[in-house]
């Protein structure tokens, strides 16, 4: 999964290596729409380095000329720059740390990101560079940390350095001086995660912090990118848990420890449901056609034998012309449902009548259960206890607002969020 991407680089796995955990952005479905490639996938994967990488606080400068700071940044070393004002700058430079293992996520495409984040809300156009896509993700978003020794905790940090070892905080970006003297500051939209309680067994959802660029906690400003920090969140920690989630602002990215993972449903396992569930030979009440889901990974496009659901009842049918259309409605694709409201024909329920699809992304499932209950409107397969979840769980939108989204497709969810399938079983 962490695959090379420099010359002489130092984050190659090594033989048996130790797996930190993995971070998954919520909405593809198990992998980019044009395919994982490189440093630009749907997860990836953070394994303890052959060579530690990470650096700590060292040294601070305060500088008052512009050739102050090209003395100090020509040394080749991290730096974090605050500038106070045209006239001074602070500069707190970072030291090799023998005991850590860093790695970035962004949206640039540049050597430093090891993990190249695209935007699931819309920002940029298919094929487009992210780097240079219009985008509200960072280019160099933020960093996370992990300890290369038990119990490998992993820390996170907002903002990266860039190709020049720097981290920049302009003199408009929120910034500040802490009691006891050290600099701190926030990125423009802000690096927020939201920790739950007892994942995955008994999951509770926690609150929504921001985190700092020097890793600490804070309530959330009154608006995304507004100029004053929120209150800082004493006795709380920049450290992940497992189902941990991180939002740039245009991607939410969930982590999975590496113990967590060994735990969760594997892409085999939910392929087995799968078939355990063709096996079953649902069949459309109206047609009594046989249903089968299509295979894992599938494609986009639907197939002949696509089951399709009444979401406002949970019935489930084969494709068919029953109920009314309006006028110039098209047929719907994958997530494309909520527009053809049409009346069931077993409950006469009128609702959105969409194709189903499974979650192929075993990394937000909490539990191993059966393809039972499907979100709403999206239609879109999982567990039960995965739907109520995540149907549960608010994700920032906007600059202030919150709202709860199909994991695998990033749609917003219709209250309650899911409906529970009812399948007609074959006529002996």
């Amino acid at each position: 999964m962490n695959s090379p991407k420099k010359d002489g680089d130092d984050d190659v796995p090594v033989k048996d290596p130790v797996k930190y955990g993995e971070l998954v952005i919520l909405g593809y479905n198990g992998s980019l729409p044009s395919g994982d490639r490189g440093r630009r996938k749907s997860r990836f994967a953070l394994y303890r380095r052959a060579k530690a990488n990470g650096v700590k606080p060292s040294a601070v400068h305060i500088l008052n000329t512009p050739q102050d700071s090209k003395a100090v940044h020509s040394r080749g070393q991290h730096s974090i720059s605050f500038t106070l004002s045209r006239n001074q700058t602070v500069v707190v430079e970072y030291c090799h740390d023998n005991n850590t293992d860093m790695f970035q996520i962004g949206r640039s495409t540049e050597s430093p990101i090891d993990f190249v984040v695209t935007d699931t809300s819309g920002g940029g156009k298919e094929g487009e560079d992210p780097s240079i896509a219009p985008s509200t993700i960072s280019r160099f978003a933020c960093r996370v940390v992990c300890e290369r020794n038990p119990p490998y905790t992993a820390r996170i940090y907002a903002a990266g350095f860039d190709s020049s070892k720097n981290i920049f905080l302009g003199e408009k970006a929120t910034k500040w001086k802490n009691p006891d003297g050290h600099m701190d500051g926030l990125t423009t939209n802000g690096v927020l995660v939201m920790h739950p309680e007892g994942f995955p067994e008994d999951p509770k959802q926690g609150l929504w912090r921001e985190i700092s660029v020097c890793g600490d906690v804070y309530a959330l400003r009154e608006t995304r990118s507004g100029p004053s920090r929120g209150k800082l969140a004493e006795g709380e920690s920049s450290a992940l848990r497992d189902g941990s989630l991180v939002d740039l602002c245009g991607a939410t990215l969930l982590w999975r420890t590496g113990e967590g993972l060994m735990r969760a449903p594997t892409l085999r396992h939910l392929e087995a449901l799968r078939q355990e569930l063709n096996a079953s030979r649902p069949q459309c009440p109206v047609g009594l056609s046989t249903l089968a889901f299509p295979s894992l990974p599938r494609s986009h496009s639907l197939e002949e034998r696509q089951p399709w659901v009444y979401l406002a009842c949970g019935h489930v049918h084969g494709r068919h012309d029953w109920g009314q259309r309006s006028e110039g409605e098209e047929e719907p694709g994958e997530g494309e449902g909520s527009t053809a409201r049409r009346e069931c024909p077993l409950c006469r329920s009128v609702g959105p009548y969409v194709p189903l699809w499974l979650g192929c992304e075993p990394a937000v499932y909490v539990d191993a259960g059966a393809p039972t209950h499907a979100f709403v409107p999206c239609g879109h397969v999982c567990s039960e206890k995965t739907a109520r979840y995540w149907a549960e769980t608010p994700l920032p939108h906007g600059t202030h607002a919150f709202r709860p989204v199909c994991p695998f497709c990033s749609t917003a969810l219709s209250s309650p969020g899911w409906t529970r399938l009812i399948f007609q079983g074959p006529i002996d």
